[in-house]
């Protein structure tokens, strides 16, 4: 970029880029319209790859609160460490839909009323894409509850590709599931999807298929039975397993969660007092390291609805029945940063995916 003073102020171009790639979107789209130079500044490739870098830092927590079933639309609540709390809504997808995936900015919605139809949005530019209808057999035959049992998303910031993963046990109808698994995998570049076929004699529950975590080009589900941990190859639709420490299987009462952190696999166990945070430090060799040891003792009446859906080294987002937490791991403190003031039909953390603000495009 060259070096040059700005016509406004006295900042040099790199200087007022570096102030501009901190601004949340909706300031970013405001501050497009004041000026030539500034909306110059802020279409460039250059700033859209520095502001992705610099916001993909910032996870936050997105929650999906519904009042009622009689609700037409949900409330998409958004919870930042220091930004605190804000409300949007998913209105310009023009269809009543549901949060399923979070990757990089992006989300995966199915719609409501229309079992089968998926959508890929980015809530922060507005923008979305109407995912095209697969030739293969509906996913929707999958899964009882008519969706399928696993939806991944993952987007590569780099390069703006994304994939969407529909994955199940075949059901033939009247009876149990099958040991084949089925996976769809839509593929943003090509604008198609393909189909993947293996035997799986895993399964995974309602509480931890919505923690797919997406990292290294693959994505990663913990089975139901905390055993081990599930990948997807997305280069070449290969399944393989990563098996857990043996220290976090032993002993009864504990839970287990997988998620992501500052780019790393990572895990959390949670017993009745302790809180321990695992991080695969070395991904080729699958080396896993505690490297934190929480007491849970000040929210000891909290613990069995807690679930942590979000993390970076420096704080954890944990989400309860009604109430989204926070806790800094620095200074060891605990803080309330959002409650539910109403009767959610749904705990908050059955809707809670972890969400980072970005202006990556998914046309």
């Amino acid at each position: 970029m060259n070096q040059c003073n700005s016509k406004i102020g006295v900042f040099p171009d790199d200087v007022m880029v570096q102030i501009l790639a901190r601004l949340p979107v909706k300031s970013l789209f405001i501050i497009k319209c004041v000026c030539k130079l500034w909306h110059k500044l802020t279409s460039e490739e250059y700033f859209t790859r520095l502001y992705n870098d610099i916001s993909v830092r910032n996870h936050m927590l997105l929650v999906e609160v519904n009042e009622s079933l009689s609700e037409s639309r949900s409330s998409l609540i958004l919870v930042h460490n220091i930004r605190g709390v804000s409300e949007f809504l998913l209105d310009f997808i023009k269809d009543r839909v549901r949060v399923r995936a979070s990757c990089n900015g992006l989300l995966c919605c199915s719609s409501i009323p229309d079992k089968g139809v998926y959508y890929v949005c980015n809530p922060m530019t507005r923008q979305y894409k109407l995912l095209p209808r697969s030739r293969e057999r509906p996913i929707t035959r999958f899964y009882p509850d008519g969706e399928a049992t696993l939806v991944g998303l993952s987007c590569n910031l780099s390069t703006g590709k994304y994939n969407v993963v529909l994955a199940g046990h075949h059901r033939p109808f009247g009876h149990r599931p099958e040991r084949t698994f089925i996976c769809l995998i839509f593929d943003s570049e090509s604008n198609k999807w393909r189909k993947s076929v293996s035997l799986q004699d895993d399964h995974f529950t309602h509480m931890n298929r919505n923690q797919v975590v997406s990292i290294n080009g693959a994505l990663h589900w913990l089975t139901a039975s905390c055993s081990c941990v599930l990948v997807l190859d997305l280069d070449s639709d290969i399944w393989r397993k990563i098996l857990l420490p043996e220290e976090v299987n032993r002993g009864s009462g504990n839970r287990i969660y997988l998620l992501e952190s500052d780019g790393h696999l990572s895990m959390i166990q949670i017993s009745d007092v302790w809180m321990n945070i695992y991080i695969m430090e070395d991904y080729a060799r699958e080396e896993w390291h505690m490297v934190d040891r929480v007491s849970l003792r000040c929210i000891r009446g909290m613990v069995p609805g807690i679930f942590p859906i979000s993390q970076t080294g420096e704080y954890v987002f944990l989400a309860t029945h009604k109430q989204v937490l926070v806790y800094q791991r620095n200074s060891r403190v605990w803080k309330e940063m959002y409650s539910v003031k109403n009767n959610a039909t749904l705990p908050l953390w059955f809707s809670a995916h972890a969400f980072r603000s970005t202006i990556l495009s998914c046309q």
